[in-house]
């Protein structure tokens, strides 16, 4: 009698094909778990673990063993799962100020940058709503700078509709120099402070 396994190794879950012969045999045991089976043939198995089978043939000279063994392997382990970003944290990484210069609300080289990846961000997740903020640093009056507030949120708006964000998913608001990020008296604080500032609503 003989017997082959193949594949000889499987991952666990996988099966196997056991394939024997025999020969002047009446009686036919494979174990484990077969039980009795014809001649020859084959049998499809799922061993949860490394086995050997066995299968011993019996006749009118005696009897005649044959053995293979299969080796199981655990599965790979699932990849890992990788928590995806909240939507809060993707638009604070990807949602950038307009920064501006003094008394002006035109849209310089980097806020027309900034502004870009912001529209990106927005084209990518159509059901993003946002406030842009106007602000201004704390020099002139509180009216000059709401007006100057206003033309700066007006004028992000603008450009980020340009570069096909619909109007109707971002509303103006100017704080003027009410709500300043930095209140430091230096330019480098004042450039902080003029600045098209995006909230998610």
């Amino acid at each position: 009698v003989t017997l082959q396994a193949a594949p000889a190794t499987v991952q666990r879950g996988q099966s196997v094909t056991l394939t024997w012969s025999s020969s002047n045999a009446t009686t036919l045991n494979l174990a484990p778990g077969v039980g009795n089976v014809a001649p020859q043939g084959s049998s499809s198995v799922s061993p949860a673990d490394s086995v050997t089978y066995t299968i011993t043939a019996t006749g009118p000279g005696g009897t005649a063993d044959a053995s293979t063994r299969v080796t199981v392997t655990p599965p790979p382990p699932p990849p890992p799962v990788v928590p995806q970003p909240t939507m809060d944290e993707l638009f604070t990484r990807m949602v950038k100020d307009a920064m501006f210069d003094y008394d002006k609300a035109d849209i310089r080289p980097d806020a027309r940058d900034a502004l870009s990846q912001t529209a990106q961000f927005l084209r990518s997740y159509p059901q993003v709503r946002v406030s842009i903020e106007g602000h201004c640093d704390e020099r002139g009056s509180t009216e000059y700078n709401l007006a100057l507030g206003d033309r700066r949120a007006q004028a992000a708006k603008d450009f980020l509709v340009s570069l096909g964000v619909t109007a109707d998913r971002m509303d103006t608001i100017s704080y003027g120099k009410e709500r300043p990020a930095c209140t430091d008296h230096n330019e480098a604080c004042w450039q902080q402070n003029r600045r098209g500032h995006f909230v998610r609503k």
